[in-house]
């Protein structure tokens, strides 16, 4: 899915390695968990995040100690996994992949997102207000609430234009079709005025 490919994950790694070091996290953990956050996505059933966990703590099985503070991190990082997160590196994880979901670049990927999906652009736009334009709230670090507060305020502005071009597009649609009814009344008057 190109809503949630490589350069998806390059840039949630920059955005952790970012955060982590202004933090105080622990940078090896913190770009692990985001080279490896979504390595369960697109397996069929379940959540993504709490299988990318039991994948990681495999994977890194050597290190027992660091798979499980891995690991943590990306059980943590999902809206959807019902896991919070325990520690910084988790927070940072979890705040650098929604960052990833916010401003232009989340505006983009929501679209992505709908096209590979099928989804109306109505029900993206219910997805901004169910989710996206949530997610400002959602934020654990102090740098992530200052990255994101730029990027809320762009999706928000985008979200206000969209919706009020989709109203003036319905409203000429509806102003539209009591027009040529009107003209239809007119011409069929006029019609009937010639019969006469």
């Amino acid at each position: 899915m190109a809503s949630h490919d490589r350069g998806h994950v390059k840039r949630v790694v920059a955005l952790a390695e970012y955060i982590a070091r202004r933090e105080g996290a622990d940078v090896d953990v913190v770009v692990k968990a985001a080279e490896l956050h979504d390595i369960a996505r697109g397996e069929n059933g379940g959540n993504h995040a709490l299988r990318g966990a039991e994948i990681t703590r495999k994977l890194l099985a050597e290190n027992p100690e660091f798979a499980e503070k891995v690991a943590h991190c990306i059980e943590a990082h999902s809206f959807s996994s019902g896991v919070k997160p325990e520690t910084i590196e988790a927070k940072v994880l979890s705040d650098a992949d929604k960052l990833d979901a916010m401003g232009a670049v989340g505006i983009a990927r929501a679209f992505i997102y709908s096209g590979e999906n099928g989804r109306s652009l109505e029900d993206t736009l219910k997805h901004f207000e169910e989710k996206l334009l949530r997610l400002v709230n959602c934020l654990y670090t102090e740098t992530a609430k200052e990255l994101g507060r730029e990027r809320h305020e762009f999706m928000l502005e985008f979200y206000k234009r969209l919706k009020k071009e989709l109203k003036f597009a319905e409203t000429c649609t509806h102003k539209s079709v009591a027009e040529q009814e009107r003209k239809n009344e007119v011409c069929n008057h006029d019609q009937n005025q010639n019969v006469l």
